[in-house]
């Protein structure tokens, strides 16, 4: 998984997706989402690195069945709310 933690002021976004979705671009309905090296490509990390940075981030946004299910291990994702985009899992956390 590749993880990359974005910072603007106060506010804080982690991105983390699966590596091999680095480049591809998803389409359904009127939802099309590329996921970009910019956004998404930082370190490749462990689940277990991805879980410690996730268990304590505020604005998640989650692309991939390992890095998706890796957030519903650690609670801050309930497989409820698990969106599948082109066959894609994707999952958004905002904290408050």
């Amino acid at each position: 998984m590749y993880l990359k933690i974005h910072k603007s002021g106060d506010n804080t976004i982690v991105a983390l997706c699966d590596r091999e979705l680095i480049g591809k671009t998803l389409k359904e309905g009127n939802i099309n989402v590329t996921i970009t090296e910019d956004f998404y490509k930082g370190d490749a990390i462990s689940e277990d690195e991805a879980i410690d940075i996730l268990s304590e981030a505020g604005n998640i946004n989650i692309f991939g069945e390992k890095a998706v299910s890796c957030a519903v291990k650690c609670g801050v994702v309930d497989k409820s709310n698990i969106r599948i985009i082109d066959e894609v899992a994707h999952a958004q956390v905002f904290r408050i």
